[in-house]
């Protein structure tokens, strides 16, 4: 998808850090990804929702007026 290239830098910068003794920095490159992961996953659920049908009828009447 669109996003999805972010996690193979994340997970790059990741495996650099750890093969050159960088453990700060890998670390804040596993919490980038967690945190990539959920935004993008949010992102892709605010699209499906706003994709989705309205289930309302189109053609309803509207709703009667109550008689006191």
């Amino acid at each position: 998808m669109q996003h999805d290239w972010i996690f193979d830098v994340l997970r790059d910068l990741r495996s650099y850090a750890l093969k050159n003794g960088f453990p700060a920095l890998a670390g804040k490159a596993e919490e980038a990804l967690r945190v990539a992961h959920d935004e993008v996953a949010a992102a892709r659920a605010r699209r499906d929702q706003e994709a989705a049908p309205d289930p309302r009828p189109t053609d309803a009447a509207p709703p009667k007026k109550r008689q006191h």
